[in-house]
């Protein structure tokens, strides 16, 4: 079995797009080059609270999920990736 073939410009084309993720509408914001995984963003109005570097909240920000775009092998999509859907 052979190596699934995603290029990384092909990735970063999708930046922009909004995606449903776990239920959760988010942005891919982002493609790290080591995986590749995609970045999310969340779009949910219900902000968590951020701690700073003392445990301490002190400001609500859009929640990121990394989502890994290959398995381990590279030989097939990540689930998690073929569960993203198209908003």
């Amino acid at each position: 079995m052979s190596e699934i073939s995603i290029t990384l410009q092909q990735l970063r084309g999708m930046i922009g797009l909004h995606v449903m993720h776990n239920g959760m509408p988010c942005q891919i914001i982002e493609v790290l080059d080591d995986g590749p995984a995609i970045v999310l963003q969340s779009h949910n109005p219900d902000k968590p609270v951020q701690s700073n570097q003392h445990g301490e909240g002190n400001r609500r920000v859009h929640e990121t999920f990394t989502v890994p775009v290959l398995t381990r092998d590279k030989r097939e999509f990540h689930p998690q990736y073929l569960a993203l859907e198209l908003d």
